[in-house]
């Protein structure tokens, strides 16, 4: 099956976390999934940008339909660090929002990919 991508780059400012919602929102209403599903990923896609928004100028995020997976990749998003103590507990709500609302949440160097399977029937 062809995938589709969609990319999406904002400036690193907190009155922009609304456009990445509402294409989300658009995104995820097209492949037909519930306002449960919808909210679940708009909320946790919000808590990754919160998190990107002091480590960059600019935060870029990726929408992929692959077969039964919506996937969305944010660039920048980090694990909390014992350096950071002061924004540690923040943080570290923030990925838990994510790690509860989303399928699966996998972290890597360059990023969060969370993940909301689509049930067959659906797209």
């Amino acid at each position: 099956m062809k995938k589709d991508i969609f990319e999406l780059s904002i400036p690193s400012k907190p009155d922009y976390i609304s456009v990445v919602r509402l294409t989300s929102s658009s995104i995820a209403s097209k492949i037909g999934l519930n306002i449960d599903e919808i909210e679940d990923i708009k909320v946790s896609l919000s808590e990754a940008c919160i998190n990107a928004l002091s480590s960059t100028d600019k935060i870029n995020i990726k929408f992929e339909i692959n077969d039964n997976r919506f996937i969305i990749t944010v660039k920048n998003v980090s694990l909390p660090s014992d350096n950071k103590k002061n924004l540690y507990n923040e943080s570290e709500l923030g990925i838990l929002i994510i790690q509860s609302l989303m399928d699966e949440v996998n972290f890597s160097k360059e990023g969060v990919e969370m993940i909301k399977y689509i049930e067959d029937g659906k797209r």
